[in-house]
């Protein structure tokens, strides 16, 4: 059974640990080196003991420690051919790259592993489908706008975690940002609004689907209450029933939930009760941004 454990998810940095019955892996490492170290301390996980690290893409809300960190600890680092190009040049340590592809099917350890393809402003960002042969995770990073071949690739996951960025009023009241960074955000190859992160977890949702993970949150375009709001409502209105939507924080790891085994009617995150998508966590420690 896959388990994931969010380390944190926002403009500031997005890392996440994914584990099966052997083997331990970061889908992004986008914190610090120090901090990717603490909040893994912090669940009981030795850096050490990683078996890879695995990138959606090259930017460096999702890369910023891994130069640092593999400088302590030998983890080899799975992206595409063209992710790697992009990054080999600018990382000082000695990194063991493992290319992986842009789309189609691999294996990491006992974790099998389908990449697809997604839209965002990098050199070639992906999306990932984990899973162990008992059950499913569907990774679904920056990207701008959902295509047929993303719904389609993360319909039936037991679990999804799925970027959910922006409120559309929100954004467009918002006085920090230029047209043009706003402009950016709401693009094809920017980032999901809520309305479309909710269309995505619709398009794969399934009676199996336990729980939907909201990621990379704007801290001023956006709130774990509207956002919840949003995509539970929706997979209300397709399933006939309450799926749990937690918000991953941005300052500290979020959860750990077992992947195919059905939530209890509460679950514990942080502190909070999440029941429903009427419940959720609140991150109170957002740092300001820029998209």
């Amino acid at each position: 059974m896959l388990n994931i454990t969010t380390l944190g998810s926002g403009s500031s940095g997005n890392s996440a640990l994914v584990c099966s019955g052997k083997t331990r892996l970061l889908v992004d490492a986008g914190l610090s080196a120090k901090q990717l170290r603490l909040r893994l301390e912090a669940i009981g996980v030795d850096p050490g003991t990683l078996d890879g690290i695995l990138l959606t893409h090259e930017h460096g809300d999702h890369t910023r420690g891994i130069d640092v960190l593999c400088r302590k600890v030998e983890v080899p680092i799975f992206c595409t051919a063209r992710t790697r190009a992009v990054l080999r040049d600018s990382m000082k340590s000695a990194l063991a790259w493992k290319v992986i592809p842009s789309g189609g099917e691999f294996e990491i350890g006992d974790m099998g592993m389908r990449s697809f393809p997604v839209a965002h402003d990098a050199v070639d960002p992906v999306g990932f489908v984990m899973s162990d042969g008992e059950s499913s995770l569907g990774v679904v990073s920056d990207v701008g706008f959902v295509t047929s071949l993303v719904m389609e690739a993360v319909k039936g996951v037991n679990t999804l975690f799925v970027e959910a960025n922006y409120d559309e009023q929100l954004l467009f009241e918002d006085t920090k940002r230029p047209p043009s960074i706003k402009q950016r955000i709401s693009s094809r190859h920017g980032h999901l609004s809520n309305e479309q992160t909710a269309e995505l977890a619709a398009g794969a949702a399934c009676d199996e689907l336990e729980r939907v993970i909201l990621g990379h949150l704007s801290s001023d375009c956006n709130t774990p209450e509207i956002a919840s709001r949003v995509v539970g409502t929706k997979l209300e209105e397709v399933l006939g029933r309450e799926v749990p939507v937690v918000c991953a924080a941005a300052g500290e790891p979020t959860g750990s939930f077992d992947v195919g085994s059905a939530p209890a009617p509460a679950v514990q995150v942080n502190g909070e009760i999440v029941v429903s998508h009427r419940t959720v966590v609140v991150e109170e420690h957002y740092q300001p941004e820029l998209f």
